[in-house]
């Protein structure tokens, strides 16, 4: 067998089937990586400054001679490693398998790697060269992370079929997104990708954010899943906690019709005490006062008493109508906004408001 090098679309095709081995070093794959990928590292953060420092102050020669004091001892290790991947992975996929009666799917061959470093040089090379050396078939992807990166950033100029779930604070669009998914549409929840519920209490209980670079992997990764289909997205600022969602699909989703669920508002406030009301008093207590001058400082001041005192529906009450105030703006704040709103009118809270969703946007895609 040869090693085998192929280009991004290739690569990512086969990543479906097969391992994916992200040899950089852990800081950079902490940093962002592709999905699914396994930290397989070359070289750890320390021994990396090592050889990029002897590459750059004393020669490339020296450079690899170092690289390979350190490559050796850890060979025999690497290969029972990859052994151990495809084990574990081989056994996930029978078991999937068995759970649904797929009998016609056929299992991967079972020695297939997919390798990248940062730019598809000597790094994914080398462990290439030990992987095939050893009899597994591998493939090298072209240009490595850093072309990986750019198919990431040109997924967001493709002219994707949005359709925006709308509503103000306490409408549910989240559990809407879930029962949308359930009865088959295609859905991206960004604010789960993004670990953040979009408000200024959006991460409270939530696990840490991913950074930018891996939120936009993450995103893309799901985008390019449903590429050539109607996709559902929540309405969003385009910031989601830190994160940002990237210029060219926020543009999108701006541009896109939005399915808008009005619901009262005493429905909305009892689906807020409910999701929030749980929520640590201080946490909630300190984003209170993260937006005082925005809320207003007597109205944040009232708002974080009556939460002290336990009268969450009456707190929740003052920050509701900001967040009206705040959505209603940011929704009108779009071009042609008559013809792209389409309003359903909802009794309540509840999943089934999706088949409402569902049986407009399919009269609107009818329609000539």
């Amino acid at each position: 067998m040869a090693v085998q090098k192929i280009d991004i679309e290739q690569f990512l095709a086969l990543a479906k089937e097969y391992p994916v081995l992200d040899v950089r070093s852990p800081g950079e794959y902490l940093h962002a990586h592709i999905p699914g990928a396994f930290s397989f590292p070359l070289f750890s953060d320390e021994e990396r400054k090592t050889v990029g420092t002897t590459y750059k102050q004393e020669s490339r020669e020296q450079a690899i001679k170092i690289g390979l004091d350190y490559f050796g001892p850890k060979m025999r290790k690497m290969v029972e490693e990859v052994e151990e991947i495809i084990r574990n992975r081989q056994f996930a996929i029978s078991n999937e398998q068995q759970e649904t009666d797929n009998k016609e799917k056929q299992l991967p061959i079972a020695n297939c790697l997919l390798i990248h470093c940062w730019r598809g040089g000597m790094r994914s090379a080398a462990i290439a060269w030990l992987l095939d050396l050893y009899g597994f078939k591998v493939y090298t992807l072209i240009g490595g992370y850093k072309k990986y990166r750019n198919n990431v950033l040109e997924t967001f100029k493709i002219p994707f079929e949005l359709k925006i779930v709308g509503g103000y604070t306490g409408s549910g669009k989240t559990i809407l997104l879930k029962a949308l998914k359930e009865k088959g549409e295609n859905v991206v929840d960004l604010e789960g990708l993004a670990n953040h519920k979009g408000s200024a209490f959006g991460n409270i209980g939530l696990p840490k954010q991913p950074g930018q670079e891996m939120f936009e992997n993450l995103l893309a990764g799901e985008l390019r899943k449903l590429q050539n289909r109607n996709i559902w997205l929540e309405d969003e600022s385009q910031r989601i906690g830190l994160i940002n969602i990237p210029k060219d699909l926020w543009n999108q989703m701006r541009e896109s019709p939005v399915y808008f669920l009005e619901i009262p508002f005493e429905e909305r406030l009892k689906q807020i005490v409910e999701e929030y009301g749980v929520l640590d008093a201080e946490k909630m207590t300190d984003a209170i006062g993260r937006i005082s001058q925005k809320l207003g400082n007597l109205n944040a001041k009232i708002a974080i008493s009556l939460l002290n005192e336990g009268k969450k529906a009456e707190s929740f009450d003052i920050l509701l109508k900001y967040y009206d105030k705040h959505y209603f703006k940011s929704l009108h704040n779009r071009k042609e906004i008559n013809s792209l709103l389409h309003t359903i009118q909802c009794k309540s809270v509840t999943p089934e408001n999706a088949n409402q969703l569902i049986r407009l946007s399919q009269l609107q895609q009818q329609s000539p």
